[in-house]
Formats: C-alpha cells, structure tokens, sequence
C-alpha cells in the first residue's frame, strides 16, 4: 500500500517559481531521483507565502530517506525555501474510494 504526502514548505513563491523556469533540468533530475527512490506521483502548489507539495509514495520510509537527505535540504533552500521555517508534513495511507479520479 502506498502513502500519500503533503509537504507545506515555507518559502519566497517568487523565487519558487522563477526557479520552476530557470532551473528546470536539476527539478528534471530530482524528479528523476525521487522516482529512483520511490516516488508515484507529484505534484507542486503555490499559496501565499508556501510551495505546497502533493506526492504519492511507495512508503513513509523511502519518503523520509529522500526528503532528509541534505542534498535535496539545500536545493530546497536555494529555490526560496525557509531554511529558519520547519515544514508541515502529512502522511496517511492511500485508499482506493468510488469518487477517486
């Protein structure tokens, strides 16, 4: 059974997203990595003053290796991320329901 995460990540959202443009083949290779390591799905949001994002995991465990790592720490930083900000994670197991799409 996979998990789902929610990740609500304090950041500079216009830095976010200039960096969506200007640094698209390292997001590219991230992806790439995270997929390596267990990723399903993903999924950015923008809100005021948060990048929020949305994935689907094969476990919690190979989420919380990849997301820990201080590689991926530092990028996130270095795209408007609020290194002196903890983020709100969100787990919960995936279900299968009648109204899914």
């Amino acid at each position: 059974m996979s998990i789902i995460v929610g990740v609500k990540i304090f950041a500079d959202t216009t830095a976010f997203t200039a960096a969506l443009n200007e640094r698209a083949e390292e997001f590219e290779t991230i992806s790439a990595r995270a997929q390596g390591a267990g990723a399903i799905h993903h999924r950015f949001g923008i809100g005021d003053g948060f990048v929020f994002v949305n994935d689907e995991w094969e476990s919690k465990a190979a989420f919380d290796k990849f997301f820990s790592d201080p590689e991926l720490q530092a990028f996130i930083g270095s795209v408007g991320g609020e290194a002196d900000k903890t983020p709100e994670i969100i787990v919960g197991d995936s279900v299968d329901s009648p109204d899914q799409f």
